[in-house]
């Protein structure tokens, strides 16, 4: 049963999970540095807001809406000078722009939430939550690189938000993703998970770090894994991505086959880290076990790892 895990899926699972339904055109080969400026004189152009990790959506009768006609966006202090250019799609040109106006001052009918409650809480359309997860991750990258890392002056927004140019020594910078692997160990039947101090009370995860510069991520998999864990891992196998805009990563899905079970846990990292039976983890998605032990919600790329595994992958 566990040779399955290692074989390509039948289907996609990495859109079986937030932040993943980007249905936007991107264009990428057609930007250029006045394609901000022109989608916003298109009619049919539309904005999100997001400040500070929170995206600011309009209620209505059918629920949340996170875009914004520009006269409309105007009115919530759009910084539309800093605004970047997510692509089209058949309602026209998408756009981003920084938000104005603080949570607190904003009128009634609009709400400042922040990204993680709206991906689990589930309060917008699979094709909008995706673009959330564009726009965030290009926001919070152009807010942290305002300046040269080369020379230091002040740099520029070029290609419709996918470039800054330093208007001193010309270079170039380019908007960055960060590779995160999240790692699911397995047995043919047991799991490892972990917890860490910041989670909510009871609930068990994947383990997951930073894969590191020149590692590939299937190594990044074993040294975490060996690291946090003191898990040695044969095979490794990647099942599934999920864009997070905290601030700009990409989970990377995979299941690694353990070596042996013997657990030495880093403290510093997780206050605890067991092996859980499949019949154990099946209770745990049912909301039956004894202990009262949670999963990530559904939303999450862990949580689909281990309901993979725990359905018999």
């Amino acid at each position: 049963m566990i040779s399955s895990l290692f074989d390509a899926p039948a289907r996609e699972p990495s859109k079986m999970v937030g932040f993943t339904g980007n249905l936007i055109d991107r264009r990428s080969e057609q930007r250029s540095d006045d394609s901000t400026a022109r989608a916003l004189e298109d009619p049919a152009a539309r904005l999100m807001l997001i400040k500070a990790g929170r995206v600011y959506l309009k209620e209505g009768r059918e629920g949340f809406d996170p875009w914004y006609r520009p006269f409309a966006a105007a009115s919530l202090g759009a910084v539309t000078d800093q605004a970047i250019l997510l692509g089209w799609d058949a309602r026209g040109p998408a756009l981003a722009a920084p938000a104005g106006l603080e949570p607190e001052e904003l009128p009634d009918g609009v709400k400042a939430i922040d990204f993680r409650s709206v991906n689990v809480q589930g309060l917008l359309a699979e094709d909008d939550l995706g673009a959330v997860a564009q726009a965030g991750a290009l926001l919070a990258w152009h807010g942290t690189h305002r300046f040269c890392g080369r020379c230091g002056h002040e740099t520029e927004i070029r290609a419709g938000g996918y470039k800054r140019v330093c208007g001193n020594c010309k270079a170039e910078h380019f908007p960055r993703t960060d590779p995160v692997a999240i790692m699911l160990a397995v047995t043919q039947e047991r799991c490892l998970m972990g917890r860490s101090p910041h989670f909510p009370p009871g609930m068990y995860s994947c383990l997951a770090g930073f894969i590191e510069p020149g590692e590939t991520i299937e190594d990044a998999v074993r040294r975490e894994t060996f690291e946090e864990a003191g898990i040695r891992l044969g095979r490794v196998a990647y099942h599934a991505s999920q864009p997070w805009p905290f601030p700009y990563s990409l989970m990377i899905g995979c299941f690694g086959e353990a070596l042996n079970e013997e657990i030495v846990a880093d403290k510093t990292e997780l206050e605890d880290v067991r092996w859980f039976t499949r019949a154990e983890v099946n209770e745990i998605i049912a909301g039956r076990s004894p202990e009262g032990i949670k999963t990530p919600p559904r939303s999450a790329i862990a949580n689909l790892l281990i309901r993979t595994w725990a359905e018999g992958a």
